[in-house]
């Protein structure tokens, strides 16, 4: 496409444009799933798209990824025509764990049940010694008998 192709395109008279392709690219979904029909169905439903080069469903996660030459809302239209809902996929992958113990771990982006994984919080010395202050495996260690 240079230069010539551009003035020339401009200077056509029919009003046939050449249609710019779409960039590849991956589509991540959510899409709730819960038996082997739910997923051969979605399955189908996206590989039948004009563009889509390979599709990959994981029920488990409930993820649905495409990638291929397709739009975002084309493929969200398509799996809603099919039965099932779907929304884009909510969050930038971190390294997730089930038991958080920062406060700043929470992340509203995480699917529920996760959070980003973070290094242990330890408490300050101060709350280590409240903490340690009745204890049982030292019977003299009380302070207040």
């Amino acid at each position: 496409m240079g230069i010539i192709d551009h003035i020339s395109d401009l200077f056509t008279v029919s009003s046939t444009r050449k249609s710019k392709r779409k960039p590849m690219q991956t589509v991540d979904l959510r899409v709730k799933m819960d038996c082997d029909g739910c997923e051969r169905r979605v399955r189908h439903a996206v590989s039948s798209m004009k563009g889509a080069r390979s599709v990959e469903v994981n029920r488990s996660e409930s993820h649905v990824a495409v990638t291929g030459y397709v739009e975002e809302k084309k493929v969200i239209k398509r799996i809603k025509r099919c039965g099932k809902r779907a929304e884009a996929w909510p969050y930038v992958e971190y390294n997730l764990t089930y038991h958080p113990y920062a406060p700043g771990a929470y992340d509203k982006k995480a699917p529920s049940g996760f959070v980003r994984d973070v290094d242990q919080a330890y408490p300050s010395p101060n709350e280590l010694k409240y903490a340690t202050f009745f204890s049982d495996d030292n019977v003299n260690a009380c302070s207040i008998m």
